[in-house]
């Protein structure tokens, strides 16, 4: 399968496309930049901003205006595995979303490409509301309440996994990648950032 280049507003980085960076920190990189970190991407929208990051690196050599998809398939599947810092989550029917250390990654790659024009696709306003209930509701639980009062200790299995939305039909990849989009949206919470970490520490992933 193909997919078309378009022409892009963001300028392309020499830095993305040196040795340094191998493809499937590459394909990383474009799963943060397309708002992974909270949601699933799929693989096509990955496939043009890959295009637009590392230009032509991606593409068939024959027909270098034309992407090859299947070149970005097998980079996501190998930013899963751990031996190359188990940065993804998904498949390419579900979409990929960053893990913790994905995201982790992803920031501090952006963070040291000053001379890049590496913004973020702005959230969707499904997303937002999103954010947004999920916040006020984890903000009004009991657990946060005792972890407030400084009583962590007394925060109970069912009042962890009720912060987390989870419960026990929840199970396998489905709770995974809850525990992930919560932690990643809100790790850095001024407020929520703590407890978000502390629960999902104890929470059993199973």
């Amino acid at each position: 399968m193909e997919v078309k280049t378009k022409r892009t507003r963001h300028r392309s980085s020499a830095s993305l496309t040196s040795s340094e960076f191998a493809n499937h920190e590459i394909v990383t990189l474009a799963v943060y930049l397309l708002g992974g970190d909270s949601h699933h991407v799929e693989t096509e929208d990955i496939a043009v901003r890959v295009n637009e990051i590392a230009p032509r690196r991606f593409t068939w050599r024959k027909y270098p205006d034309q992407i090859n998809i299947e070149n970005v398939r097998t980079f996501l599947s190998d930013a899963k595995k751990l031996k190359n810092g188990g940065y993804l989550r998904g498949t390419g029917k579900d979409g990929w979303l960053l893990t913790e250390d994905g995201l982790a990654f992803a920031k501090r790659v952006v963070s040291d490409l000053n001379d890049a024009d590496l913004s973020r696709t702005p959230r969707s306003q499904k997303e937002r509301q999103w954010v947004n209930r999920e916040r006020a509701r984890m903000l009004s639980s009991d657990a946060f309440s005792k972890f407030q009062d400084g009583r962590q200790i007394t925060i109970t299995s069912h009042e962890a996994e009720s912060f987390f939305r989870l419960d026990d039909y929840v199970l396998g990849k489905a709770r995974e990648n809850k525990i992930v989009r919560i932690l990643n949206t809100f790790s850095d919470d001024p407020l929520l950032g703590a407890i978000v970490r502390d629960l999902a520490g104890r929470i059993e992933r199973r």
